[in-house]
């Protein structure tokens, strides 16, 4: 009988016990979770992320902080006179490669929405600075097609709206001393090879322009693999002095008739976290800091209870054991676990996920990604 009762309760451990294909399955399980969690942080960082690093680059642009800001009186901004397109200055500068232009603000996309647009269109410079000047193309204002490329998703996606501008929209380009009023006027999506819209008259090689014309080239579709260009055309409809105002499309009145501009996109919470790798240091010095104090005062009291229960009751677990590695009671130990979490994801915004979209082909020729600095 004793026999029979000592056997019976060996068969209940073995059959408490989990298998190793259980084991097996329950790692591979926490794998795909952790897999999947890099994955959708990867989309995180290229389509928020990126935006925010660009938003930094931009504010740090002292080109344009040092221009002239447009005439006022008694704090009202002064509303610039409407002079028409045919008479339209263009500025003398000679810009090259990767100088500020100046900035273009589209009403329909935010009163507050503004982007700088520099002289070249490589992802070096929209990554960095959102809109880049096709440097073939004609100058603001000037005879001929104005043409400027942004990215639509990421980056700060400048164009992610481009697809919304309808009839009676204005583009406004504003350079050091003058601002150019375009009018919406088509859109169209064409192949990546129709360099033709880049033309003086777009769409028209060799044809002699009598119209001063803006042209905006972005990705299509928004967010899948570009296989088509999404262009946006527009024509210049009256030209200001800076020195005069603002043009009456980007003035705002309050109830009173104050007349206000927002000359700066409206800061981002975003862009004011400090560079990511300071981040990651410091939370490393937190993260030390509390262990080792947890380690002191209460050692690690969840492995401790871990190797106390009967030996039916352990089973591995990825996460089980992140967490009893973690010194201290519970609450000490979810605060451990979550320093470690957004150490890790700062480390991957900053380094592993620019590392992986330069060296993976497929994530270099989805991302575009080039590294800000």
């Amino acid at each position: 009988m004793a026999k029979t009762n000592g056997s019976h309760i060996r068969n209940q451990k073995n059959a408490s016990k989990p298998s190793t294909l259980n084991t097996i399955f329950g790692v591979v399980g926490e794998v795909l979770l952790i897999f999947a969690a890099v994955c959708a942080l990867y989309i995180a960082w290229q389509l928020w992320w990126t935006g925010v690093e660009a938003e930094k680059v931009q504010l740090h642009d002292s080109t344009t902080s040092s221009w002239t800001a447009p005439a006022s009186k008694n704090g009202s901004v002064s509303i610039a006179p409407d002079n028409s397109p045919d008479t339209a200055p263009v500025e003398q500068t000679n810009w090259k490669y990767g100088d500020t232009l100046g900035k273009l603000y589209v009403p329909r996309f935010g009163q507050d929405w503004s982007r700088t647009v520099v002289e070249g269109t490589d992802n070096a410079q929209l990554v960095r600075h959102g809109l880049g000047h096709y440097s073939e193309t004609q100058k603001p204002g000037q005879l001929g097609n104005f043409a400027v490329a942004g990215h639509r998703a990421g980056y700060g996606e400048p164009l992610g709206n481009a697809d919304k501008l309808t009839n009676g929209d204005f583009i406004v380009m504003r350079t050091e001393n003058y601002w150019y009023v375009y009018k919406y006027d088509k859109t169209e999506i064409v192949l990546p090879d129709s360099v033709e819209v880049l033309s003086a008259v777009p769409g028209h090689f060799n044809a002699e322009p009598t119209e001063r014309y803006i042209t905006l080239t972005t990705c299509e579709p928004k967010y899948t693999t570009a296989t088509h260009r999404l262009i946006v055309y527009g024509k210049l409809v009256s030209w200001s002095k800076v020195s005069d105002g603002v043009p009456s499309v980007l003035a705002q009145k309050d109830a009173s008739g104050k007349v206000s501009f927002t000359t700066d996109s409206v800061r981002s919470l975003a862009s004011r976290i400090p560079d990511l790798s300071s981040v990651f240091l410091w939370i490393l010095v937190i993260y030390l800091v509390i262990a080792i104090a947890a380690a002191v005062a209460w050692r690690w009291p969840a492995i401790r209870s871990y190797r106390e229960r009967e030996e039916s009751r352990q089973v591995f677990s990825l996460f089980g054991w992140f967490m009893r590695a973690q010194p201290g009671i519970l609450p000490v130990r979810i605060v451990l676990a979550l320093l470690i979490v957004v150490a890790l994801t700062a480390a991957l915004f900053q380094w592993g996920y620019p590392w992986l979209s330069v060296h993976v082909p497929y994530l270099q020729v989805s991302s575009n990604y080039v590294a800000v600095g």
